[in-house]
């Protein structure tokens, strides 16, 4: 009887024993499995190491720059120029429409002022356009040009009036008034503007050359808010050299002829003359003063 219950105990021991081993291992419902000497974290951990930003990520502004350093343009020329209409709002064309000129357009009265430094070439105080003829040489109106220490000559027309001393010969300054921007010549119907062309010295016989040769709005436009020492002197007589001082006119060269009534021709008759050899007529005709086609 003993032995049998020593067994008895010895069965129950050895299950309890095996329940508590199942139970560490696996846990049962709603008790944890972990070891009882882990206390359970709670809370914040404290940081105890400062781990750096990058830079970029260490304001919500980005910090603010140096001032930045104004650095004058190139210096392409030993010249300095100057707008040729001061103290106005302007517009100007920067395409080629018939010649290689432009039409700036400013209120009637604004300076015309000399693009560079240099001598006086032409001067014209008198309106001498008329619609009826159309010449050419008059289109400008009241005009003046210059001739700047670049060798370059420079052309105002349509002006309304010229300034006091300016005459063949004197020398200007740049930026020195030349006139007033106007209406003359054929910009009567128009707005006023300053006719602005670049060309080259020639004599008043060849005005055409006058009237434009080289383009100007690249200039224009370097002068007004670019770079002011950009000089039209290498293209200028480039093109001299290609053309010639006195090339041909080729636009808008003759001048509207004026009508008038009809006139009797002038030709000469032809008169009669008897060859003594035989009865045969022979005509004779003044010869013409000019060659034919000829004017």
């Amino acid at each position: 009887m003993r032995s049998g219950l020593v067994g008895r105990w010895a069965a129950v021991t050895g299950a309890v024993l095996l329940t508590g081993a199942c139970t560490q291992a696996t846990g049962l419902a709603g008790v944890g499995a972990t070891s009882p000497s882990t206390a359970p974290v709670t809370g914040t951990p404290a940081v105890t190491a400062t781990i750096p930003t990058p830079q970029h990520m260490a304001a919500d502004q980005p910090p603010e720059g140096d001032e930045p350093v104004k650095v004058p343009p190139p210096k392409l020329s030993k010249y300095t120029y100057t707008f040729p209409v001061k103290g106005c709002k302007t517009t100007y064309q920067r395409k080629l429409l018939v010649l290689p000129k432009t039409t700036i357009w400013a209120p009637q009265g604004c300076a015309f002022v000399a693009p560079v430094g240099g001598v006086v070439d032409e001067v014209n105080v008198q309106d001498r356009w008329s619609p009826s003829t159309d010449a050419g040489s008059a289109r400008e109106g009241r005009f003046v040009t210059i001739v700047g220490d670049d060798g370059v000559r420079y052309l105002g027309g349509h002006l309304d009036s010229v300034a006091d001393g300016i005459k063949p010969g004197a020398r200007v300054k740049g930026g020195q008034l030349l006139g007033r921007v106007g209406r003359s010549g054929n910009a009567r119907d128009t707005g006023p503007n300053l006719y602005f062309a670049i060309s080259w010295k020639t004599g008043p016989a060849f005005w055409w050359v006058r009237r434009g040769m080289v383009k100007p709005w690249d200039y224009l436009d370097a002068w007004q808010e670019g770079n002011r020492t950009l000089s039209p002197r290498e293209e200028t007589l480039k093109l001299r050299g290609k053309l010639g001082e006195t090339p041909q006119c080729t636009v808008q060269c003759a001048s509207i002829q004026p009508q008038s009534e009809p006139q009797p021709s002038k030709t000469p008759k032809p008169k009669k003359t008897s060859n003594n050899d035989d009865d045969d007529e022979v005509i004779i005709v003044n010869p013409t003063t000019a060659p034919l086609g000829g004017r």
